[in-house]
């Protein structure tokens, strides 16, 4: 018994130092293609998953092969591109958003797949799809949403803690040497002063635009400027809301995704397949992740809301988990 412990204890400590330690007996040194659905045709229709809060940071773990969200997407549409028999992708969105910068790249690289190998990709929402999710799928060629997929929430945010008040009662004092006077804007250990609120929110409005033209582009023939406007102020919308407002194309589920992901590649059928560490695991399109190991990799938004940092975010944050 004392030698499993210090058996285990020793695999812990490993895995704390060693930071290419996997503990994993159902994942792959490389990525697999697996079947999800079966046809007799040679054609493939590949599923990719963005899932979780779209950031550049990996979420590592000892029971972990995948890096960042957007090295995971965008090996995925390497392989695609180079796979003559992949005609068209499904992008599943399961995700709150995220980085600015990180939802701009995955914009991008979803566009330039789609330029160089004139394929289309169809976006399937899930239960969520908000800010950074609606700001990917507006690359896509077309947007379904399951019946209770909640999206938009067009706009961006900024997260600025205090931690003035708290530290005064403690008797702690920071002293800050500068360069100059906004040197330190933002600062958690002092009031934000108008000037500085002047400055982040000219950057705020910046990056709004940006959404706002990225939408406008995706949606081209479908929404005008003066039908969005009114609308990205950052709240949510149903999937019935969302198409009334033309936010999306169509609701409905996997199937309905899948023909008209047919349908926009001039295909009557297809295997659907993925791309996965965890073959063994991803027998279905119903699988927990077609990312992750199932259960021991799952991240909600509260998992993802400590390592916020810094920066500009599209991103739905609700009050209540601020």
């Amino acid at each position: 018994m004392k030698k499993s412990i210090i058996l285990i204890l020793a695999g812990l400590m490993l895995a704390a130092c060693t930071a290419n330690f996997h503990l994993d007996f159902l994942g792959k040194e490389n990525l697999e293609e697996v079947v999800l659905v079966p046809g007799a045709a040679k054609e493939k229709i590949l599923v990719i998953d963005v899932e979780g809060m779209i950031s550049s940071l990996a979420a590592q773990g000892p029971l972990s092969r995948e890096g960042d969200v957007l090295s995971r997407v965008y090996y995925r549409l390497e392989r695609a591109a180079a796979d003559p028999l992949v005609k068209g992708v499904i992008l599943r969105l399961e995700t709150p958003g995220g980085e600015v910068t990180a939802s701009d790249i995955l914009y991008h690289e979803i566009l330039r797949f789609k330029e160089k190998t004139g394929r289309p990709v169809v976006g399937l929402m899930m239960s969520l799809a908000a800010s950074g999710g609606y700001y990917i799928a507006s690359a896509c060629d077309s947007v379904i949403a399951h019946p209770s997929t909640l999206t938009g929430s067009i706009g961006v945010i900024s997260i600025f803690p205090s931690v003035e008040t708290l530290f005064d009662k403690i008797g702690v004092k920071m002293t800050i040497i500068k360069s100059g006077g906004m040197k330190d804007s933002g600062s958690p250990f002092r009031a934000m002063t108008e000037e500085e609120k002047k400055s982040f929110q000219g950057i705020i409005d910046e990056y709004y635009e940006d959404f706002l033209n990225a939408v406008l582009k995706g949606r081209k023939g479908r929404l005008t400027s003066d039908e969005l406007r009114p609308i990205a102020d950052g709240r949510v919308y149903t999937a019935k809301q969302a198409l009334k407002l033309k936010l999306i194309d169509d609701i409905g589920y996997f199937d309905n995704a899948l023909q008209k992901t047919l349908s926009l590649a001039s295909l009557k059928s297809a295997k659907v397949v993925a791309y996965t560490y965890y073959p063994k695991s991803k027998t279905n399109i119903y699988a927990a992740s077609l990312v992750e190991a199932p259960l021991l990799e799952k991240k909600s938004l509260e998992n993802w809301l400590p390592q916020l940092r810094t920066g500009f975010y599209y991103l739905w944050l609700p009050e209540g988990q601020k």
